[in-house]
């Protein structure tokens, strides 16, 4: 089974989470129904929608490169495991995605 890891798994951004949670402990379940119903990103899944799965494989081939990392970061992500290079590159991925379009 693969890990995931999100940004707050891993420690970062804890600090800067806006989320009103004692509003939402206190939310009803037809009060989540409501939200949920008002999403418009919200979608029902009906049965079988899995069978028509599709696995999709990244559009670029990964490239090897040579890269010095501080030890103490490269023996972090090996202590997950197998698969810590592609942990890796999912977490720069994901910092990429996230400010590419804000460099300009």
């Amino acid at each position: 089974m693969r890990k995931r890891f999100t940004r707050q798994r891993l420690g970062e951004g804890l600090e800067l989470d806006l989320t009103d949670w004692q509003r939402l402990d206190g939310l009803s379940e037809a009060d989540i129904g409501r939200a949920i119903d008002a999403d418009p990103d919200s979608i029902e899944l009906r049965p079988g929608w899995l069978k028509n799965a599709v696995v999709v494989q990244p559009a670029r081939p990964k490239q090897q490169t040579t890269i010095r990392f501080d030890a103490d970061l490269l023996d972090w992500f090996k202590s997950h495991g197998r698969g810590y290079q592609t942990l890796m590159n999912a977490v720069l991925r994901a910092y990429y995605e996230t400010h590419r379009n804000k460099d300009g």
